[in-house]
Formats: structure tokens, sequence, C-alpha cells
């Protein structure tokens, strides 16, 4: 029953990335593009994302999930450097290339060769994280 809502829930992420238009590497750029020709319309769309979850979150406080285990706890606020660099590359591919995991995973199906690349190397750069990490935790 769980793997079946996780199937659903992910399709319909997905159909709402691509209705959105989300996995237009263009638009997302151009939404990037302060300085430029700039696109507000992905504003709407992550306003339209955040605002519903800020509600569930509320709604879901003190409350277990109707399809079983347990709600994660919030992680603890922590602003250091594995997180403002971890920060820059993400926006660098994202402003580069135009896509984030989820549009990047949604666009496999239409995406041609270059969808699979940037999702190549999204899956080396998720494997080599772990490795580096520790190097950033050191003092120097």
């Amino acid at each position: 029953m769980r793997n079946m809502f996780a199937i659903l829930s992910g399709a319909l992420f997905g159909i709402g990335l691509y209705l959105a238009d989300m996995t237009n590497t263009v638009k997302v750029q151009g939404y990037l593009d302060f300085f430029g020709n700039w696109d507000p319309t992905l504003a709407f769309v992550m306003g339209g994302a955040i605002l519903p979850m800020a509600v569930a979150w509320v709604l879901t406080r003190n409350r277990k999930p109707v399809i079983g285990g347990e709600f994660p706890a919030p992680a603890p606020a922590k602003f250091d450097r594995k997180l403002i660099i971890g920060a820059i590359l993400f926006g660098m591919g994202w402003g580069l290339v135009g896509l984030c995991p989820g549009p990047a995973v949604a666009s496999l199906s239409f995406g041609g060769v270059a969808g699979l690349v940037f999702l190549v190397a999204m899956l080396a750069g998720m494997l080599i994280a772990p490795k580096v990490s520790p190097l950033l935790d050191s003092k120097g």
C-alpha cells in the first residue's frame, strides 16, 4: 500500500513539475536571470508549493501518517560551511543547466541525451559528496 502511494505521489509530483514548466530549462534560467530578461512566473509555482506544505506541516504536528510509520523529526538548523558550499554548488548547477533533481528526473522521458548526462552528473555528485564531506568538517 505504501509503495502504491509513493508511486502515485511521485507521478503527481512529476506531472505537476511538467505542467508548471519547471522541466523547461529555458524557463527556469529565465527565472534566475534577475538582471536580464527576468521571468517571475516560477515564483508563483514555488509559492504554490511552499504554502500548502507549510499548512500540511502545521496540520500534521503531533499526528501519525495515515499509511503508517512516523513523520521524520525536523533537522536541526545548522548554518555551516557544508551548507554554504552545497547551496552554492546547487545554485550554480541550477543556473547553468536550468534543472534541479526533481525536474531532472521528471524530464528523463523527453530530455534526450542532455537530460541523461545531467542525471549521471548529478548521481556522480551524490556519490562524491560523502567522500568530500569530512574535508569540509575539518578546520582549515
